[in-house]
């Protein structure tokens, strides 16, 4: 018998969001708003309202602070940040990842799990 679990994405607003954008286009390079969207849908995360507009706000933040540069319209790549604060918004969205791996329950005791029902 099989039991469902019903799947609980984590909501990203506000400096969680910024950061996992800014973390993204870090590693990843230049993307669209689309991209984006889709990154953080695939790494587990829901973003509130209407997502392009959301996203299009938290990247006119980070471009401010510099950490987020425009390289045309509805395309992002990374900015510059001093080393101290790039390692911990990178610390700070490998816990939220973390965190939305366990929510969406792929997390290490969800692998370990389905790997005993499997002989």
């Amino acid at each position: 018998m099989t039991t469902s679990k019903i799947v609980q994405r984590k909501v990203l607003q506000g400096i969680e969001l910024r950061y996992m954008l800014a973390v993204n286009l870090d590693i990843h390079g230049a993307a669209s708003i689309f991209e984006l969207i889709e990154q953080l849908e695939y790494q587990g995360f829901a973003i509130p309202g209407r997502a392009s507009k959301t996203v299009s706000d938290a990247l006119r933040w980070e471009m401010g602070r510099g950490r987020v540069r425009r390289i045309r319209r509805g395309v992002y790549g990374p900015g510059q940040m001093p080393r101290s604060t790039e390692h911990y918004i990178h610390r700070r969205a490998a816990g939220l990842r973390d965190e939305a791996d366990r929510s969406m329950g792929r997390d290490d005791e969800a692998f370990w799990d389905a790997m005993a029902d499997h002989p």
